[in-house]
């Protein structure tokens, strides 16, 4: 007669759920369609707002230079006399504003062409949840 002997052991509830909470740190997390659909939604309109917010702070702060030309001494600093600081700082400011001023169209522009680039993947996700 052969005589095995085995030990078991089990875990407790808490110790299960800590071993599971170790364990998701390490499996690669499965994205169902739906998460899929939400994230390629979410990054056209973020790469949309990136673009605009680059376009809009690069101009607020070219028209802040403009204003500080044609306001401080910033002109005389580098030696320019005050009415070419005025004239400049007039130029540099509106090139500033102009440059703000693009900034929703850009947003609108990179939104319509994210959206037609990645059309395709997102009607392909939305029939495929709208069979289950």
């Amino acid at each position: 007669m052969e005589n095995k002997e085995t030990f078991n052991y089990t875990y407790s509830a808490k110790e299960q759920a800590e071993i599971q909470n170790i364990r998701k740190k390490y499996v690669a997390p499965e994205e169902d369609k739906m998460e899929q659909l939400r994230r390629l939604d979410r990054g056209v309109s973020k790469k949309a707002s990136v673009k605009a917010l680059s376009v809009g702070i690069t101009g607020a702060l070219v028209m802040g230079l403009g204003m500080s030309l044609a306001m401080t001494e910033l002109g005389q600093a580098w030696g320019l006399t005050g009415a070419v600081a005025m004239a400049l700082g007039i130029v540099v400011g509106i090139i500033g504003m102009a440059l703000a001023s693009v900034a929703y169209p850009v947003y609108n522009k990179t939104l319509r062409s994210e959206r037609e680039r990645i059309a395709p993947e997102i009607i392909r996700l939305t029939d495929e949840l709208l069979k289950s």
